[in-house]
Formats: C-alpha cells, sequence, structure tokens
C-alpha cells in the first residue's frame, strides 16, 4: 500500500475509487466502504484509495482534545493488505473553508480523479458542511464519477460509530467492541524498560505506553494477545498506573507473555485486549499483589487452552 501525507503529494497516474472520512476505528461500517472500493478497484483495473481526514491539526489548533480509537499508524498498519493508497488529510483552518462544490471539483475530480465516490449515508463536506450525498449525485454526471452510498451498519438497534464504539470500551466489554470493529481492540507501542520487579517476582513483562490521544479501556487486569517480530503470544496484561509499586501517574499496559523468553526492549509490538479479568487495585504489600498476578496467570493459562480445543 502507498501511504501519503497531504493532497498536494498525491500524483494521479489514472483513474480511482475513492472513500472519503475520518476512519477513526475502522469499524464495520468503515469496512462496507474499504471493501467497496477494493473491489472497484479490482475489477476496473484502478487504484482503490482511502482518503482520511485528519482532525488532529483543527482540534490543537481549537485546543479540543479529543481521544482517538486508532492512531495515524495503527490505521496505515490495519490497511496496508486492503486497499491501494492510504491519503492523510490534514483538516487545516483553509480546508475547512473549501466550497462544497470547489471539494468536489478539486479534490474529488482534479486531484483523485474518481471514476467510483463511496461514501455513507451522513457523509458531508465543504464549508459548513454544505455538501451531502444528494450534491455528491448531482454534479456526478457534470464530474464523471459513479456515487455509491453504503447504508450504516447496525448491532442490537445502534448504529455503528466512533462514538458509540468509545462508550461500549469504556464499559470494558471487550468482545462486543471486538463485534462492532471486526477485530480485537489493541494498540501498538515500543516496549520500554521498566523497573524489572516483575522479573524479580518470576513473571517478566513487557511496558507499553498507549499514544496520549488514544481512548483506553478502564483500568485493570486483561487477557491479551501480543505481536511480536511477526509472532502472536498469548497472556494477561494489567492496564493502569501500578499503585502497589509505583506513585507514579503514567497510563501502561504491563504484559506478561506466557511462552515468551526473548529480549523485547525497543522493539514496536501489537497488542490485542481480549477479555477484562478485574480492575486495577493496589495491594497491602507485594507478596499479596505476586499471590493475585499468580492467579491471574493461572485464569489465563486455562482461558487459552479452553480457547485451542
Amino acid at each position: 500500500m502507498q501511504y501519503i501525507k497531504g493532497l498536494e503529494a498525491y500524483e494521479a497516474d489514472g483513474r480511482s475509487a475513492v472513500t472519503l472520512g475520518k476512519f477513526d476505528g475502522l469499524h464495520l461500517g468503515h469496512k462496507k466502504l474499504t471493501d467497496m472500493v477494493k473491489e472497484y478497484g479490482r475489477q476496473d483495473d484502478i487504484k482503490s484509495i482511502v482518503c482520511a481526514f485528519d482532525m488532529s491539526v483543527l482540534w490543537e489548533k481549537k485546543g479540543i482534545s479529543r481521544e482517538v480509537l486508532m492512531t495515524k499508524d495503527e490505521r496505515r498498519n490495519h490497511l496496508e493488505e486492503e486497499v491501494d493508497c492510504l491519503v492523510d488529510c490534514p483538516f487545516t483552518e483553509e480546508f475547512s473553508r473549501m466550497e462544497a462544490e470547489e471539494f468536489i471539483e478539486n479534490v474529488i475530480c482534479n486531484i483523485f480523479r474518481a471514476a467510483y465516490v463511496v461514501v455513507g449515508t451522513d457523509f458531508r463536506f465543504g464549508h459548513g458542511k454544505r455538501g451531502d450525498i444528494h450534491m455528491l449525485q448531482a454534479y456526478a454526471r457534470k464530474y464523471d464519477y459513479e456515487l455509491i452510498v453504503i447504508e450504516k451498519e447496525r448491532r442490537e438497534g445502534h448504529i455503528i460509530s466512533s462514538t458509540y464504539i468509545k462508550q461500549i470500551l469504556k464499559e470494558g466489554n471487550m468482545p462486543f467492541v471486538c463485534e462492532l470493529l471486526g477485530y480485537p481492540y489493541g494498540l501498538q507501542g515500543v516496549v520500554e524498560h521498566g523497573k524489572k520487579l516483575g522479573r524479580r517476582l518470576g513473571f517478566p513483562t513487557f511496558n507499553v505506553a498507549p499514544a496520549r490521544e488514544k481512548v483506553m479501556p478502564p483500568n485493570g487486569v486483561y487477557l491479551n494477545r501480543v505481536q511480536v517480530d511477526g509472532v502472536w503470544f498469548d497472556g494477561i496484561a494489567n492496564i493502569g498506573v501500578k499503585p502497589t509499586v509505583s506513585d507514579e501517574e503514567r497510563l501502561l499496559v504491563e504484559s506478561y507473555l506466557f511462552d515468551y523468553s526473548g529480549d523485547a526492549y525497543g522493539k514496536e509490538v501489537q497488542i490485542e485486549l481480549l477479555e477484562f479479568c478485574r480492575p486495577e487495585q493496589k495491594f497491602a504489600d507485594v507478596e499479596e499483589m505476586k499471590k493475585c498476578v499468580a492467579g491471574d496467570i493461572a485464569f489465563g493459562r486455562q482461558y487459552f487452552e479452553m480457547a485451542a480445543d
């Protein structure tokens, strides 16, 4: 997959099938869009493109702090084998002032040379969000593209959206989050050096700090899987601040892997959070903590053994 930062950096070498939006989380609703551009790209032998609006530029300028389900790097990795091209489009003040027809002419037609435009029913664009699917359809013949509008995906009476998934994630319901996304929720990051207390206690762990903007489930112990050097390992993880042994407030994901014995410091790993086990707690002493963690590990091993049967 080709990764491009900024619309001005994209150079068209033919027509394309393009979908546009924020694409925070790449949930099942987004997958319908990306699958469609992928299919049109394949059948017409044209480029399949995801154009993702990067709202962080505008949010930072306005002093708005927003949590995201997926960082830009995570989105890039997730789409790697899915489409031909991912274009990260910084949503600047200037870009937000672009009139709707100007957006169709300059972005959809001139930049992407779109043969197919694939969007959801609520797609809005242009200054003041004046553009919608009706306007896209009205200009389709003039700018020589076919509009494909995809209905919203629903679960349990709710439209699947990033906002709804964040709500479920904050409740710690990881299996339902997985169902809404179509894959386990997780994060990627670099393994840090810690105090090596886990190693001294007999369960060495990986410390990974989530990205500042990454939305996380409640602090606590989770069943998880971690990919190291392309290989997946089962284990358990604690999300939190380790109140028994630390006074720091810095959030970390601390994973113990059942069958890993290598040195992962400085390596980028992928973590999947599968099930919430219990809340993070402060123990009376390290020995009490060690006993509880041993129980967590035993439960985790049993869970994955049963899942493998």
